[in-house]
């Protein structure tokens, strides 16, 4: 490119670029950058030359050339396809009337903080240190699928709005970023896409407003973070997508706001996660869904859970904070595909493995009561007589209540109204108390049931012994044989 071509603006850029000199065109401290549009041509530069520049600019021996450009209004489309950068490029504060195209780009740096830009095209970019967007504005998509990022990606305060309801706002999908994924504040008006992703070190997306209303809103499918993943204070809506995600730290929605009501809010489906956090915010505004996921640390507050969920095949080692089992049990019976048994069994699990026996007997007391509505109405009765009688085994004792309050009512009974022999010359002295026992233990016998024959309503009433002895004995063996199989 000839200088001789070149605008005031225009030479002051290319003056400063072999030297990595800073070229601010600002006039005011805070300065509105989407009015850019207005500015003249004593802070406009073309793009072609900004290119020239990137591509094959001057250099000076002894000087590192860098491109540090502020304030600018930048016309016509910046494309770099497929082209290499040796140089940093700061173009911050810069007002964009196009998109720039960096499509399959080679750079050092790129740092686009503060910018106002249509869009930005740069799908399988390259950067060898660091991108930001910090601040940034862009009013319509961002695409980086596939972009490889050595250092960190920054994008902390930025503002993403899709223009087409079609395509994703962002587009990070299949993106590999070799440390953090910086994005504290961002608001994104669509889809943010991050499926297919690696990120070596942490993603933040703390304080985050992320809105695509009954659609999905974060595609993180199969997305890998090595480290945690922050969503505290975020507000989504619409519904967040993680199914096969692997992240090895903490997944964190403290304080956070989840909002798709009439659909999944959340869905987690076959991650493996380290901590998930779920915890000091609303309820959940949609359905709660972690089928066959696998979580070390279940961070789960039962003021969040909302009215339906999905934990089938769900695994977690601990289960956090320590509640009693009354207020976890409800979570359960939300279950969208109805009586889960594994989800007991995890729940269980989960308070044996911190000592509280009794609550992991009341869940599987509540497991067995579940079960008990989904069987036809003859298993459903007897499901009634063995919790009745023994707690399904969960209430040992009570099997003695019930022994001891038969026992009394026939002794009584039968203390007062003595059947007679059948033999009057053989019978033996009939005791009350040991001829009760007699009805009700139908193994031991101590001879006096076959002794005696009671008439009338104490026949009845012998009838019922026998039968309540039976139903006691064979309740005490389910409950037992239960009990033995569990452990």
């Amino acid at each position: 490119m000839e200088i001789d071509n070149l605008t005031p603006a225009e030479l002051r850029v290319w003056r400063a670029f072999p030297k990595g000199e800073a070229v601010d065109f600002r006039t005011a401290e805070g300065e509105d950058v989407a009015g850019g549009a207005g500015w003249g041509g004593e802070r406009t530069v073309r793009a072609s030359v900004l290119r020239a520049l990137m591509l094959n600019g001057p250099q000076e021996d002894g000087e590192i050339p860098a491109l540090k450009v502020a304030g600018a209004r930048v016309t016509g489309v910046l494309g770099l396809q497929y082209g290499t950068v040796e140089h940093a490029v700061r173009l911050s504060h810069c007002f964009f009337d196009d998109t720039p195209l960096l499509y399959g780009c080679r750079l050092r740096q790129l740092n686009l903080s503060g910018s106002v830009l249509p869009g930005l095209t740069a799908a399988t970019l390259h950067v060898e240190a660091v991108l930001r967007l910090t601040d940034a504005r862009v009013n319509g998509p961002v695409r980086l699928g596939g972009a490889q990022i050595a250092g960190a990606l920054f994008m902390d305060r930025a503002e993403i709005t899709a223009v087409d309801a079609g395509e994703p706002a962002l587009q990070l999908n299949h993106m590999s970023i070799g440390d953090d994924l910086w994005a504290p504040g961002l608001r994104a008006h669509g889809e943010v896409r991050l499926n297919g992703a690696t990120v070596a070190g942490s993603v933040n997306l703390n304080d985050a407003r992320l809105s695509h209303p009954g659609d999905i809103v974060l595609d993180a499918q199969t997305l890998v973070v090595e480290g945690d993943f922050h969503l505290r204070r975020s507000h989504a809506f619409g519904w967040i997508g993680l199914r096969g995600a692997r992240i090895a730290g903490r997944l964190d929605f403290s304080y956070a706001h989840l909002s798709n009501p009439g659909d999944a809010a959340l869905r987690a489906n076959s991650s493996t996660i380290g901590e998930l956090w779920l915890r000091k915010g609303p309820p959940v505004e949609g359905t709660l869904s972690l089928r066959r996921a696998q979580i070390d640390d279940l961070f789960l507050e039962p003021e969040v859970v909302p009215e339906e969920v999905q934990f089938n095949k769900l695994v977690y080692t601990s289960l956090t904070p320590q509640e009693p089992a009354e207020r976890r049990l409800p979570m359960l019976e939300r279950d969208r595909e109805g009586y889960v048994p594994h989800a007991y069994e995890q729940l269980t699990a989960a308070y044996r493995r911190i000592g509280d026996d009794h609550a992991a007997r009341l869940v599987q007391l509540a497991k067995q009561r579940r079960r008990r509505a989904t069987l036809p109405w003859y298993g459903r009765l007897w499901g009634h007589v063995q919790d009745a009688a023994v707690g399904y085994g969960f209430h040992p004792l009570r099997a003695g209540v019930w022994l001891v309050s038969l026992l009394a009512v026939g002794s009584v009974a039968f203390g007062l109204h003595h059947p007679p022999p059948l033999k009057a010359g053989e019978a033996p002295h009939f005791d009350p108390v040991f001829y009760t026992l007699d009805l009700l233990l139908p193994v031991i016998s101590f001879g006096q049931e076959g002794a005696f024959a009671p008439r009338g309503w104490y026949q009845s009433l012998s009838y019922a012994l026998v039968i309540a002895g039976w139903i006691l004995a064979t309740t005490v063996f389910a409950g037992v044989t239960r009990t033995i199989n569990r452990q």
